[in-house]
C-alpha cells in the first residue's frame, strides 16, 4: 500500500519532500521505495531483511492491535506485549521505533492528541497524597458494552499510584473503605490529602471554611489528616491526579476487554506494578517504585482497624465475591459456600478481635451469629480458607460408586473393580460411573457375567466394560434368531407344494433299469 502511494504521488510530479510529508515518513523511505519495483518492494515488507530485530517475532500482534485501535501509543503497545509475555524484555524506546515502522509500512495513521501538563512546585516525601475519580466504558467479553468506576491516587514526590474499580458509582463508605486499602498499598499515609470538591466528601467550601459530609468527617478524625480542597473549575491545582486519571483511561483501560470486576481489579494492579509505577516518569526522570522506597520511610503509620468502626453499629462490611470469599489487607477469606448470591446485596460485616493473635469474624447481620472466623494473615495475596467451607467433591461420587456396586452379586468383586477404575482414570471417576450405569440399565441381566469376565480379562475402562456387555448380549440372542430363520418358511412360498415323481422316472433318466 505504502509503495502504490508513493508511485502515485511520484507520477503526480511530487517531489520526494512533499511525499514523505504527505505520507508522514521520512524522505530516505521514499528513496527506497522509489528505486523498487513492486515485487521487490512486496518482498521487502513481508520477509526480513537486514539484521533482524528483537520485535519481528511479535509483528503479527502489533499489527493486530493497530490496525484494531490506530490510535494505541508505543507505550499501550509495550504494556500490552509485556502483559502477553511476561519475560520479554525491551525497552520503551525500542518498542516505540518499531510500532512507528509498522505505522509507515502499513499506512496506519495515528490521531495525535496534545497533553497539557502544569508544573507544580516539588513536594517533599510524605507530604501530599492526591486522589480524584473516574469512570471509563468498557467492552465485555459478551460484546457489550459496560460502564466502570474508579478511585486513583498518587503520591505527590514520587508519583507511585493505586487506583481501585467497581461496577456501580461510589458512595462515601466505598471511598473510605478504599482510602484503607490505598493506605495498607503504601504502608501508611501523608500529612494531608489532595480533593476535588466532590460531593462524596464534602457539603461545601465557604472561604476556606470546609464543611465535610458527616460520614467522611469522622474518618478524617480518627486518621487525622489536613484535607485540602481545590477550588471549583481548577484542575491544575492537582494536575499530578489529574494526569494519572488520564494515564489510567489512556493506558490501562483503553481497549481492554472486561470479565469480572475481580479480575479487572486484579489486572490492574499488575499494571500498576508493570507500567503505571514501574516506567520512567517523564517530569522526574526516575522510576515511581525507586523513588517511593525512599518516600515510604516518611509516611505515617496508620492502624489497622478503625476504632470509630469497630464500635459503631454501621460496623465494616465486605462483599462477597463469587468464588465465596470476602478480601481484607491484600488477602482472601473464605465463607460457607452459597454465601454468594446471584440476585442479593452479597454484603458481610466483619470485626477484629484480640490484639497479638488477631482473629477476623465474619456476620451475616451486623449484630448475628458469625458465619465464619480466621486467624488474620501477616502475608499478602494469599487464600485463608476453612475446609469446612468447601465442597466436599468426593462424597457425591463415592455415593454414586455405593450405588453401582450393590447391583452386583459378587460386591466384593465389584468393590476392587471400581476402586482400580478409579485409580486408573482419577479425573474421570464420575464419567466413567455415568457409563457403567448405563451398561446396567441397559443390560440388567449380563452384568454380573460382565464383570466376571473384565476381571479376568483386566479390563478396567467403562468404555470395555460396555463393549463386554454388547458382544455378551448379541452372542446370547443373536444364534436364536439366526435358526429360527433357518427353519420356517417364508410368507410368500408357504402355499408352495413341491411335485413327487417315481423311481422308475430317475431310473430312465440316467439310463438305468427299473
Amino acid at each position: 500500500m505504502l509503495y502504490i502511494k508513493i508511485q502515485e504521488l511520484h507520477k503526480r510530479k511530487f517531489k520526494v519532500a512533499q511525499i514523505a510529508k504527505e505520507l508522514k515518513i521520512s524522505r530516505p523511505t521514499v528513496y527506497k521505495y522509489l528505486e523498487m519495483n513492486f515485487d521487490e518492494a512486496k518482498a521487502y515488507t513481508e520477509q526480513p531483511h537486514g539484521r533482524k530485530k528483537k520485535l519481528d517475532s511479535y509483528k503479527d500482534w502489533i499489527l493486530a492491535w493497530l490496525e484494531e485501535y490506530p490510535h494505541l501509543s508505543g507505550a499501550q503497545i509495550h504494556d500490552w506485549l509485556l502483559e502477553r509475555y511476561p519475560d520479554l524484555v525491551v525497552g520503551g524506546s525500542t518498542v516505540r521505533s518499531y510500532v512507528k515502522e509498522v505505522r509507515e509500512i502499513y499506512q496506519i495513521e495515528k490521531k495525535n492528541i496534545v497533553r497539557q501538563y502544569e508544573a507544580v512546585p516539588e513536594q517533599p516525601m510524605g507530604k501530599q497524597l492526591q486522589v480524584d475519580w473516574g469512570e471509563t466504558k468498557q467492552k465485555t467479553i459478551n460484546k457489550k458494552e459496560l460502564k466502570l468506576y474508579f478511585i486513583a491516587f498518587v503520591l505527590a514526590h514520587s508519583r507511585q499510584k493505586y487506583m481501585e474499580w467497581q461496577t456501580r458509582p461510589f458512595t462515601t463508605r466505598d471511598a473510605i473503605r478504599c482510602h484503607e486499602n490505598a493506605f495498607q498499598f503504601y504502608g501508611g499515609r501523608t500529612e494531608e490529602i489532595v480533593y476535588d470538591q466532590d460531593h462524596l466528601i464534602t457539603v461545601s467550601e465557604n472561604a476556606g471554611q470546609l464543611l465535610l459530609t458527616s460520614e467522611f468527617q469522622s474518618y478524617v478524625n480518627e486518621r487525622k489528616f489536613k484535607v485540602h480542597l481545590c477550588r471549583r473549575a481548577d484542575p491544575e491545582s492537582k494536575g499530578m491526579i489529574e494526569n494519572v486519571v488520564k494515564y489510567i483511561k489512556g493506558n490501562f483501560a483503553d481497549s481492554r476487554v472486561f470479565s469480572d470486576i475481580e479480575d479487572w481489579n486484579y489486572r490492574a494492579l499488575q499494571w500498576l506494578q508493570r507500567t503505571g509505577n514501574h516506567q520512567v516518569h517523564q517530569t522526574t526522570k526516575k522510576r515511581p517504585a525507586e523513588v517511593f522506597l525512599l518516600e515510604k520511610q516518611h509516611l505515617q503509620p496508620v492502624s489497622s482497624l478503625l476504632s470509630y468502626e469497630s464500635t459503631n453499629n454501621k460496623s465494616i462490611t465486605r462483599s462477597v465475591s463469587k468464588d465465596n470469599t470476602i478480601r481484607y489487607k491484600s488477602n482472601r477469606y473464605s465463607v460457607p459456600l452459597g454465601t454468594y448470591q446471584t440476585n442479593s446485596e452479597n454484603l458481610v460485616f466483619i470485626e477484629v478481635k484480640g490484639e497479638e493473635k488477631q482473629t477476623l469474624v465474619i456476620r451475616k447481620q451486623a449484630v448475628g451469629e458469625p458465619i465464619a472466623e480466621h486467624a488474620i494473615s501477616l502475608g499478602k495475596g494469599k487464600l485463608i480458607q476453612n475446609r469446612n467451607h468447601t465442597r466436599d467433591r468426593s462424597k457425591g461420587i463415592e455415593e454414586f460408586k455405593q450405588r453401582l456396586i450393590s447391583f452386583f452379586e459378587n460386591q466384593n468383586q465389584a468393590a476392587a473393580y471400581f476402586d482400580e477404575m478409579s485409580h486408573r482414570y482419577p479425573r474421570y471417576r464420575r464419567d466413567q460411573f455415568a457409563i457403567i450405569h448405563r451398561v446396567i440399565q441397559q443390560y440388567p441381566t449380563s452384568i454380573n457375567s460382565v464383570m466376571t469376565k473384565c476381571v479376568v480379562e483386566k479390563l478396567y475402562s467403562a468404555n470395555e466394560f460396555r463393549d463386554i456387555a454388547y458382544h455378551l448380549h448379541t452372542t446370547i440372542h443373536q444364534p436364536v434368531q439366526e435358526m429360527e430363520s433357518l427353519y420356517s418358511n417364508p410368507v410368500k412360498h408357504s402355499n408352495i407344494v413341491a411335485s413327487t415323481r417315481s423311481l422308475n422316472t430317475y431310473t430312465s433318466i440316467l439310463g438305468g433299469r427299473a
